[in-house]
């Protein structure tokens, strides 16, 4: 059953204040999409803060805070593609809603402080890459989110496109799937990190693949703006 997108006039107010009803005090999908982009260009830019290298050095000892600060260009490179792909799902899931609910935005603030939060795993991931706790800790921040993006496209679904048969529901389902693959790839990396933490990090790559496969086994567009 389709959620109603506006409330009814003369309606009585729901008595479940967590039930996924439209919430007449809550922003326009628009601030909502603002205040998304300002929290991942803030969260973007504070990656860069873990690589750094102390000044007034010799040559020698340059060259070896510029080797030592690699791990950290590498956690950089990575979180910094991986919130740039959030971010790209985030416009996608949000600008398709023709009204926000209660749930939707409440877990839309819990994607949106999961983001917040990367710089600080990014930094553990950097200096401690060795250690399981670290990479486990990286894997848990990446399934939540793609977790979070997942179940708003589930809960949004029938209110997006009515017609679970058409070009764009299906195209919408891929989207879910790839992202539960995202969820199920980061998940499995965490137990795998206390085995072995470099087969954990290698075993992000599988994403690729993943997607890849289920793009062609799902054809079709997700929504554009």
């Amino acid at each position: 059953m389709t959620e109603p997108t506006e409330p009814v006039a003369g309606a009585d107010t729901p008595t479940d204040p967590h039930e996924n009803v439209p919430h007449e005090k809550a922003p326009s999908v628009t601030r909502l999409i603002a205040l998304s982009d300002g929290i991942y260009a803030i969260a973007m830019t504070l990656l860069v803060i873990n690589v750094t290298v102390p000044g007034h050095l010799d040559a020698a000892a340059f060259h070896k805070a510029l080797n030592d600060a690699l791990p950290s260009l590498g956690a950089f490179a990575l979180s910094f593609t991986l919130i740039a792909g959030f971010w790209r799902d985030h416009r996608r899931i949000l600008t398709s809603l023709p009204t926000e609910t209660i749930v939707v935005t409440r877990l839309v603030l819990l994607g949106l402080g999961l983001v917040a939060l990367l710089p600080f795993p990014t930094g553990l991931l950097a200096e401690y890459a060795s250690q399981p706790d670290a990479v486990a800790l990286y894997a848990s921040a990446m399934a939540a989110i793609h977790a979070v993006h997942a179940t708003l496209l589930l809960l949004t679904q029938h209110r997006v496109h009515p017609s679970p048969e058409s070009p764009a529901a299906v195209a919408r389902r891929r989207f879910t799937a790839q992202l539960a693959a995202s969820v199920l790839v980061f998940g499995v990396s965490i137990p795998l990190a206390f085995v072995n933490t470099e087969a954990a990090m290698w075993f992000w790559l599988t994403l690729v693949p993943a997607h890849y496969l289920l793009r062609r086994r799902l054809p079709g567009r997700f929504l554009r703006r």
